[in-house]
């Protein structure tokens, strides 16, 4: 837990609070974005918890800081039930669960449970904590794990070892997950398990995927994001370490298939009916093409 000698100056008054070890990556907002903003470059706390929810709210932020750098003087509520936290289900009846325990290894970004007849899947992985594992194991387990791109693997060797699970990954990011058990190559889509369908986008890094579950939830990695701020779908500008225009292609491309909802390892996840989504997708790609460098605001 966050250390309160360490407290940023900037949080309100009141028992929650950031501490400066936070290295912004935005988890904390995504599990209470009523009760965080950015300062000098980092979260704090700008409203503290009135109600019983907003306080699980706060304690969800709390285990999913991959730094540690949120607590708080008060009482904890329970944290028991609050991960893997079910977001919802896909038409076909998948439930869709976001793990919490946030990687430092992955810069805080989100990893996925999806629950499924045909075998349970992790989309990207968390910091391996006992908790969750036993979480998993009385969903029953893993059969696969689906790494979107090398940046966010974080302990995804030691789920897949739990739970003897297949891992899969682009060939060219395989250097990031030697362990893999599967890879991808080129650029076609390609169904590793029923129902889920593995979409290249290399762009962000060259073996960059997303996965598509039930013609519904796409697991987009760090190609794409919906952006609080702007309130649309986007892509990150700063962060793309093989080509921005090939970013641009393959999510032109990604426009091929229809989803409805977008869950990312950095930045928000937002669920949209399948025709705004895929206008908010050909809009984004316009506006990357005519930054061809980048350097806008996306």
């Amino acid at each position: 837990m966050a250390d309160p000698g360490r407290r940023h100056r900037a949080n309100a008054p009141g028992p929650w609070f950031v501490d400066t070890t936070c290295i912004d990556c935005d988890a904390s907002a995504q599990c209470a974005p009523w009760m965080f903003d950015h300062v000098d470059a980092q979260a704090v706390v700008v409203r503290q918890p009135a109600t019983p929810e907003e306080e699980r709210d706060a304690a969800r932020a709390l285990l999913a800081c991959p730094t540690g750098s949120i607590g708080t003087t008060g009482r904890l509520p329970a944290v028991a039930d609050l991960y893997p936290h079910h977001l919802g289900d896909t038409a076909l009846g998948s439930g869709v669960f976001y793990c919490g325990y946030n990687s430092a290894d992955s810069y805080g970004a989100n990893a996925y449970f999806v629950r499924r007849p045909g075998g349970n899947l992790l989309v990207d992985a968390p910091r391996w904590v006992r908790p969750l594992a036993r979480k998993l194991e009385d969903a029953g387990g893993l059969a696969h794990v689906l790494l979107t791109h090398r940046d966010d693997v974080a302990d995804a060797e030691r789920y897949a070892a739990h739970f003897g699970a297949r891992v899969w990954i682009h060939e060219a990011d395989r250097d990031a997950a030697p362990y893999a058990t599967d890879t991808f190559a080129g650029r076609d889509p390609t169904a590793p398990a029923r129902g889920v369908l593995a979409v290249p986008l290399p762009g962000h890094t060259r073996g960059s995927m997303a996965y598509l579950v039930d013609d519904e939830a796409l697991f987009s990695g760090d190609s794409l994001y919906f952006s609080r701020g702007l309130g649309r779908l986007s892509a990150f500008s700063g962060a793309t370490w093989y080509s921005w225009k090939e970013q641009a292609a393959s999510l032109e491309r990604l426009a091929a298939h229809a989803f409805a909802w977008v869950l990312p390892g950095h930045g928000d996840r937002r669920r949209a009916d399948a025709a705004t989504m895929r206008r908010q997708l050909l809009d984004l790609v316009a506006r990357m093409r005519r930054d061809r460098d980048g350097e806008g605001e996306w």
